[in-house]
């Protein structure tokens, strides 16, 4: 295995890639009584459509989140979250537009809870009248989801900036689509994406790393199986299908989501460059250390809540910022002037280093949440870069890079905004959109079905969440 010391931060990464394709990556961290594992497979709701061994196949929609439902099932009888909570873990799974990760939390047994993590992920088991009853299950999901102000609220947001790629559906599918889900149909996709060369196995705490490979190594399929290749369909514009969406909801006050698509397909260090560069000319432009924020707080528009944030999955890159306000028009113009006003008067230096400072000390931080620290260690070993290698990285963006990036991204033809209104406030007809919208009568359930995501969705579980950016 290949050790990387951080001295500056105090931390130690092992990186590996077995013989079969898995990407390996462990942080040890001496003395801690808990320990964390992330089993991730590079398969997420948006991969309705790929090539592999030759073929095209095409899927319906929900077939990722089906398969994470099902995972748990093991061929005895047995049930493999029960059985690794009586060994002392707290295991769970999500599934997102880009991935599907299982995990799990242990303070006692963990080598024993790898295991049993590795192993029941690499067993399909499926029968009709299992497949039967988890279609009820997940079919009352998707329509409590439907009323969900928080999903709908980022999938119109989706269905706004994207014209087609299939991250602008839900993950969870329909409750048409799930229909056609059959045991071949899930035996089929987890041969396909589930195998090692497509998959991430993240542990972070005191652990011995030659353990967790030999571990590895002894349970999971000694061949490499074929990586598929995704098909999402035709390049998108630059620019939004419709500028914005509106909907009468039971909420307390309106809410707005707007964003912006970014240059998407990158990799590398220049995938990684890219989120950074982005996350530092959001929380200059309107992060709540922000001049801007400040004004708009004290003239009573935004509150505590508003945030920026960063969403890359499934080949798609997008920038997001949002929260509860009075007035969402005036909200989304005065964030498009500031970043018009910062790109072309160019950027106060001073308080561009304060906000470099400001993340890299949140960058510190989330390394003790064990959960954030695996996911940015898979997110990085499907994005080709080593995220640990942020902290330095961090340190070279200069002002230039965030004036370009505003200029670029933040302008009133590139982003798009959703809108939630309660019922005294929105229009007669609280179903129906403001612009465009070419088909709105399909469900929403959210991209992430069992993640919640910045936006505040409702969910069964915080995913770990990319600490470098």
């Amino acid at each position: 295995m290949q050790r990387i010391d951080y001295p500056r931060v105090g931390e130690t990464l092992w990186r590996d890639t077995l013989p079969n394709g898995l990407k390996l990556s462990v942080v040890p961290k001496p003395g801690f009584t808990r320990a964390v594992a992330a089993f991730t497979t590079n398969y997420g709701g948006a991969d309705r459509r790929f090539r592999c061994g030759g073929e095209m196949i095409d899927t319906p929609a929900g077939v990722a989140h089906f398969l994470e439902h099902k995972m748990f099932d093991m061929p005895d009888g047995d049930n493999a979250l029960s059985a690794l909570a009586a060994n002392g873990a707290q295991p769970n799974a999500y599934t997102s537009s880009g991935v599907t990760s299982y995990h799990f939390e242990s303070t006692e047994n963990f080598y024993e809870n790898l295991r049993a993590l590795l192993r029941f992920v690499s067993t399909p088991y499926f029968t009709d009248e299992s497949v039967a009853k988890e279609q009820g299950i997940i079919g009352q999901e998707i329509r409590m989801c439907e009323d969900s102000p928080d999903y709908v609220i980022f999938d119109e947001l989706m269905r706004c900036l994207y014209a087609h790629h299939p991250i602008r559906d839900s993950v969870a599918g329909t409750v048409e689509s799930i229909a056609a889900i059959t045991p071949e149909t899930l035996y089929r996709c987890h041969k396909i994406f589930y195998n090692p060369g497509n998959m991430a196995l993240s542990v972070v705490g005191d652990v011995d790393p030659e353990r967790v490979r030999d571990i590895a190594l002894e349970l999971l399929s000694a061949e490499a199986g074929e990586v598929p290749e995704r098909d999402y369909g035709a390049p998108e514009a630059e620019t939004p299908v419709a500028r914005r969406y509106e909907r009468s909801m039971a909420v307390s006050a309106p809410q707005m989501l707007a964003g912006a698509k970014l240059t998407p397909g990158l990799a590398g260090g220049a995938l990684l460059r890219q989120k950074l560069v982005a996350g530092v000319a959001l929380r200059y432009l309107c992060g709540q250390s922000a001049p801007l924020f400040s004004r708009l707080y004290a003239d009573g528009l935004l509150n505590a809540d508003f945030f920026t944030d960063l969403d890359f999955a499934a080949g798609t890159a997008t920038l997001l910022f949002g929260g509860e306000t009075r007035d969402p028009e005036r909200v989304l113009r005065e964030i498009l002037d500031a970043a018009e006003r910062e790109a072309r008067q160019g950027l106060d230096e001073g308080r561009l280093r304060r906000v470099q400072r400001s993340g890299y000390g949140a960058r510190v931080r989330a390394l003790s949440s064990f959960y954030d620290l695996c996911g940015s260690l898979f997110a990085g070993d499907f994005g080709g870069y080593n995220a640990l290698d942020a902290f330095a990285m961090s340190e070279t963006i200069t002002a230039e890079e965030v004036r370009a990036f505003l200029a670029a991204h933040l302008t009133a033809d590139k982003v798009a905004m959703s809108v939630i209104t309660p019922p005294s406030v929105g229009r007669d007809d609280p179903g129906a959109p403001s612009v465009g919208r070419d088909d709105p009568g399909a469900p929403s359930v959210g991209r992430d079905a069992h993640i919640a995501p910045s936006v505040g969705r409702d969910a069964h579980i915080a995913p770990p969440k990319e600490a470098t950016t």
